[in-house]
C-alpha cells in the first residue's frame, strides 16, 4: 500500500505543464511515495524522480526549437516527428544530462505505461525491474502513433503509453494507491471527439490490429476516464491539478513563448493548490489511519 501517488497525464507537449507543477514540488522537496505516467508524463516523472530541478525547462523548452527536435523533415527521412535520438539519447546523455545515479538511488516506486501494439493493451514497466533501460522504456512510452515508430522491447512492439491508459489513475489504484493526485494537461470541462485519422491507422498500422482499435476507441476511453475522475474528485477521493485555462498548446507546440506560458501556467497553479493539497492528504490518511 502507498499512503500517497502521483498520476501523470501525456499529451505531447502540453506536458510542460506538468514539468512546471513538478518543478514547483521539487522546490518544496514534496515527492510522493507512487508515481505513475505516461508519454510526456513519464519523461517529466524521471527529472522529478531523479531530482534535477530546471532539466524538464530545458529539454522541453530551451531545445523546442533545435531543428531535429520537431520537424516535417524528421517525418520524412524517419518517419517521425520529433527527433527521437535527439530527445532519449543526445540530449539525456550528452546535452542536458540525466542524473542516471540518483534515478536508480531514488526510493520512489515509479511506473511506466506503453501500449502494446498487437494487443493495444497497456503494458508497465517498473524502474526497479530496469532501471538502466529507463530511456528505452519512457522512448516507447512517448512513441506517438503517426509522430514516431514503434520501439523493440523485450520482445514486445510498443507505443504511446497514453493511447491505451491515457490518465492511468486505475493502475495506481490497482497497486494499492490510496491517495491519489492527478495532474491533468487540459482544462476542466474538456472532452475529446471521435478520431479523424482511422483510415489512415488502418493503413499505416495494418499488421497491428489492436493498435487500430485502441486508438479508434481511445477518445471514448478518455472521455469515460475523465468522468470517473470527476465524480471521484467531487467525492474528495482523488486530488486533481489541471490548468486553470485554456493556453491553446498543441501536442507539437513549438512556440517557445506559448510552452512557456504553460509550463508558468503549471507552476502557479501546483502552488496555487499546494496548501489545499496538502491538508487533503493529511486529512485522507486520518481517515484511512
Amino acid at each position: 500500500m502507498f499512503d500517497d501517488g502521483l498520476v501523470l497525464e501525456g499529451g505531447g507537449m502540453r506536458g510542460v505543464y506538468t514539468a512546471g507543477v513538478l518543478e514547483y514540488f521539487m522546490e518544496k522537496d514534496r515527492y510522493f511515495s507512487y508515481v505513475i505516467g505516461v508519454s510526456a508524463g513519464a519523461c517529466n516523472a524521471a527529472s522529478y524522480i531523479s531530482r534535477q530541478p530546471g532539466r524538464n525547462k530545458a529539454v522541453m523548452i530551451d531545445y523546442v526549437r533545435h531543428p531535429d527536435y520537431i520537424s516535417f523533415r524528421n517525418l520524412v527521412q524517419k518517419r517521425e516527428l520529433f527527433g527521437m535520438d535527439l530527445i532519449f539519447d543526445q540530449i539525456p546523455n550528452k546535452l542536458v544530462p540525466f542524473d542516471f545515479q540518483a534515478f536508480h538511488a531514488a526510493k520512489e516506486r515509479f511506473v511506466i505505461g506503453t501500449t502494446d501494439c498487437l494487443t493495444g493493451q497497456p503494458v508497465y514497466f517498473e524502474k526497479n525491474e530496469s532501471p538502466q533501460d529507463v530511456l528505452t522504456i519512457v522512448r516507447a512510452s512517448s512513441s506517438v502513433p503517426f509522430m514516431a515508430p514503434p520501439v523493440t522491447y523485450k520482445g514486445y512492439q510498443l507505443m504511446d503509453g497514453g493511447v491505451s491508459d491515457p490518465i492511468p489513475l486505475r493502475k495506481a489504484l490497482a497497486d494499492g494507491v490510496e491517495k491519489p493526485v492527478i495532474i491533468l494537461t487540459k482544462h476542466k470541462g474538456y472532452r475529446k471527439k471521435p478520431m479523424r485519422f482511422s483510415r489512415p491507422a488502418r493503413y499505416f498500422y495494418k499488421e497491428f490490429l489492436g493498435l487500430i482499435h485502441a486508438l479508434e476507441m481511445h477518445w471514448q476511453q478518455y472521455n469515460e476516464l475523465l468522468t470517473e475522475i470527476e465524480k471521484l474528485e467531487g467525492e474528495g477521493r482523488v486530488f486533481i491539478i489541471r490548468p486553470s485555462a485554456d493556453t491553446k498548446v498543441g501536442n507539437a507546440e513549438r512556440n517557445p513563448e506559448k510552452l512557456e506560458q504553460l509550463y508558468n501556467q503549471g507552476y502557479a497553479d501546483a502552488q496555487q493548490s499546494y496548501h489545499a493539497m496538502e491538508k487533503w492528504l493529511e486529512a485522507t490518511a486520518v481517515k484511512t489511519h
